[in-house]
């Protein structure tokens, strides 16, 4: 993504929040492994991996001072905080919550971006917890929220395999029809009863959606762009020209179900 920004005329620099990415594919403009590493704390507090991961990011929070002065040491109105993937951080702990919550107040326009590999679609019940999950973020880091499939490519190759058609999953349509195909005969009336509970709760609050990413495509990648810049505010903001029709379509988000389907569903058909 930072490549694809820079590309399209956007100076974009990373964050990395990662205290154990010791192999990144991109180079950081700060990067939370100058300040701590999940490794210095493994060895001076006798901490496991998660336990480790998590006394960094509560490390960071403490030291937020130096995160600010790192990003307000760079030339760029742009950040890509790319987070750690263990969940607890996202859905128990408050450190990155809160870490977000100080930079909101000091003006910074966030929005969370939330990926879960496609392959999850796969398996009925796989693809619940992974609603559950969005869901629970969501309310938890409390921000403007983007929700993606990402390595959509594999959904092509999977069709076949897929019990509904990519939109279903998408728009997250009627879970009742998920339910209907679980196969729960080897585990139990309860398990069928906790994924009916879980379907309910996402219905009621009727709030996760995806967006489809292959990093191969520009136009998939100028989608997720697009809405990103909405739910974070960034195309009302200071930044690349503007003009009303600008702001108009990605305000509506001007375009026909027929556009919206042949440049996002239609390329992950068989």
């Amino acid at each position: 993504m930072q490549a694809f920004l820079e590309k399209i005329g956007r100076k974009a620099m990373v964050v990395n929040l990662d205290p154990a990415n010791d192999n990144m594919e991109y180079t950081s403009a700060v990067d939370i492994m100058q300040l701590i590493t999940v490794q210095d704390a493994m060895e001076q507090y006798g901490l496991g991996p998660n336990g480790a991961l998590i006394y960094c990011v509560e490390f960071l929070e403490t030291n937020f001072q130096w995160l600010l002065e790192q990003l307000k040491s760079l030339d760029s109105n742009y950040f890509i905080f790319d987070c750690p993937g263990q969940v607890e951080l996202f859905t128990h702990n408050n450190a990155l919550k809160n870490i977000f919550a100080k930079l909101e107040q000091l003006g910074y326009y966030l929005c969370t971006v939330h990926l879960v590999e496609s392959h999850y679609c796969l398996e009925p019940y796989k693809f619940i917890s992974c609603l559950l999950l969005s869901l629970h973020t969501m309310l938890q880091m409390g921000l403007p929220h983007v929700n993606v499939l990402s390595k959509a490519d594999q959904l092509k190759d999977q069709d076949s395999k897929l019990p509904f058609n990519v939109e279903y999953y998408t728009e997250v349509l009627d879970l009742s029809y998920l339910l209907a195909c679980m196969d729960t005969s080897r585990l139990g009336n309860k398990f069928k009863q906790l994924n009916a509970a879980i379907v309910s709760m996402v219905e009621d609050y009727s709030l996760v959606s995806f967006l489809l990413l292959d990093a191969r495509r520009e136009q998939s990648l100028l989608r997720l762009k697009n809405a990103i810049d909405k739910a974070n505010g960034y195309v009302y903001g200071a930044g690349e020209e503007k003009n009303i029709n600008t702001l108009l379509a990605c305000a509506v988000g001007a375009e026909t179900e027929s556009d919206r389907m042949e440049r996002d569903i239609d390329p992950y058909l068989s």
